[in-house]
């Protein structure tokens, strides 16, 4: 299999599959097709992990397609503006956490399911949710994220401090918990949330410029309303 990332606004990966190839994706993420790839949907892994993916923030259902001739070519979009990042997992032996919605597509090798937080507290209060997802396996996932692209190699016991929004993904060697800010000026006057995502090394960190969720309740009150009628 091979890929392109096209774009930098609203980006899509393209691939190009030979027969027998097979990648994934959430129902509704493909943007275009040639001929020669063929579609079908089903819960992925069974009725169990579609519950979990549910849960999660992803899909019940996954759709699939499988190249029935050679060069054929598949692309699946981002939905905001932001960027699609690579990521081949096997450089990441422990596999990948992810927080819900970073999943864009992935090679029929790569398994995705749910990874619990190891703390409640961690789990009700950051942001990506009690419920994040892992990745793992040999082949290439696709993940889209909010805006630019930072990663950070943290080397161990070194602690990276992130609003709970921004945080996409990360090495399963990294420990994740919730900080509350400190302070009650910081919390009522700072204008940030209540908490940020402690991140401690050593691994991979995948952080988005923009959190979706914050950008939107920005610009609601400059949205026109309707006036009401009598």
């Amino acid at each position: 299999m091979n890929y392109k990332i096209i774009g930098q606004t609203v980006p899509v990966v393209e691939m190009t599959l030979n027969r027998g190839d097979s990648v994934y994706t959430q129902s509704g993420g493909m943007a275009y097709q040639t001929e020669g790839i063929n579609m079908t949907t089903n819960a992925r892994g069974g009725v169990m992990k579609s519950l979990g993916r549910m849960f999660s923030g992803e899909s019940l259902f996954m759709a699939n397609y499988s190249a029935t001739a050679d060069n054929a070519i598949v692309a699946f979009a981002s939905t905001v503006p932001g960027a699609v990042v690579p990521i081949n997992l096997a450089e990441h032996p422990g596999g990948l956490i992810m927080q819900k919605g970073a999943f864009l597509c992935a090679e029929d090798s790569v398994n995705t399911s749910v990874a619990f937080t190891k703390k409640m507290m961690s789990g009700f209060f950051g942001g990506e949710g009690f419920i994040l997802q892992k990745a793992e396996g040999s082949g290439m996932m696709f993940l889209e994220v909010d805006g630019d692209v930072i990663e950070k190699d943290l080397r161990a016991g070194e602690v990276l401090k992130v609003d709970t929004g921004n945080v996409v993904a990360f090495d399963s060697t990294v420990s994740y918990d919730i900080e509350t800010v400190k302070g009650l000026g910081n919390i009522f006057l700072g204008g940030e949330g209540l908490f940020l995502t402690k991140l401690t090394g050593p691994g991979k960190v995948i952080i988005q410029s923009q959190n979706i969720k914050d950008f939107a309740g920005r610009i609601i009150p400059f949205l026109p309303t309707r006036s009401s009628s009598n």
